[in-house]
């Protein structure tokens, strides 16, 4: 498996766990689904954290609970044609690499965890909505153990 840097914007295979089930106990995830990596913490022992968003079909209710994810930009990654979006109300956090990375189908990179990086236009939208929706006490997280 070749593993990235983890950068703010780029698109990885993870088994998400929402929040909703992670109430419910689950520690693992349903499905491994595209997340965006929104922001990354080294600390002094050399552990980096990552935090991530997940890329869902699910539409929001609210404009603020989401961004949507442009065709092209879903094209150039090499996810389907559904619409999608990218939740900026919950994260996962959890320590680099970590057990939960997943590989991409062999269709499009065999061997490779990410499927490629966001404009940095969307994840400078990304990250405003997630401080916004922070001050605001509508962003849950789920801190995973690896």
């Amino acid at each position: 498996m070749s593993l990235p840097e983890p950068v703010p914007g780029l698109v990885i295979r993870y088994s998400y766990v929402w929040r909703r089930e992670a109430d419910e106990g689950e520690e693992s995830g349903r499905k491994q689904r595209p997340c965006a990596v929104i922001l990354t913490v080294q600390r002094a022992d050399d552990e980096m954290i990552v935090y991530v968003a997940p890329i869902t079909h699910s539409a929001p209710k609210q404009s603020w609970e989401a961004i949507p994810l442009s065709s092209a930009t879903k094209h150039r990654l090499g996810l389907d044609d559904l619409p999608s979006w990218i939740v900026t109300t919950e994260f996962n956090a959890f320590r680099w690499p970590g057990a939960d990375l997943a590989m991409l189908p062999e269709e499009l990179a065999p061997g490779e965890v990410a499927y490629g990086a966001l404009p940095s236009i969307l994840v400078d939208r990304i990250v405003e909505q997630f401080r916004e929706n922070t001050a605001r006490g509508r962003v849950r997280a789920v801190k995973r153990t690896e």
